[in-house]
């Protein structure tokens, strides 16, 4: 139990850090409020609201792993290294599938909530 209550401290410091420094991590807390407020307000469906939490927490998830990657990047070779490189540009590459993914699915679960409320 000692060694999952360390862990557990661990993983907090890591999170802390990464909102402390990373832009990226700031704005998708930003827009994971904006859709949590955004589903009260429309209303959605508790189907809804399970893809809407799979993708907000699969978007911490691969921004998290993005930044550890480029953190390992830079500890290994502060210089252009084209290895490197290519893992900093997958691991973003990554988040960005995500992001188009959550950007579609957004739209298909409140665009048409949207313009019920606005009609």
């Amino acid at each position: 139990m000692k060694y999952h209550a360390k862990s557990i401290k661990h993983a907090l410091e890591g999170l802390e850090w990464a909102f402390k420094t990373q832009p990226n991590f700031r704005v998708h807390i930003i827009l994971s409020i904006f859709s949590i407020i955004a589903g009260i307000i429309c209303m959605i469906a508790y189907e809804e609201w399970l893809i809407v939490g799979m993708f907000i927490m699969m978007g911490f998830v691969i921004e998290t792993i993005n930044t550890a990657i480029e953190q390992l990047g830079d500890a290994i070779d502060k210089d252009y290294n084209i290895i490197i490189k290519r893992a900093k540009d997958l691991g973003a590459g990554a988040m960005f599938i995500v992001a188009i993914g959550a950007s579609i699915t957004a739209a298909i679960i409140f665009l048409p909530k949207i313009l019920v409320i606005l009609s």
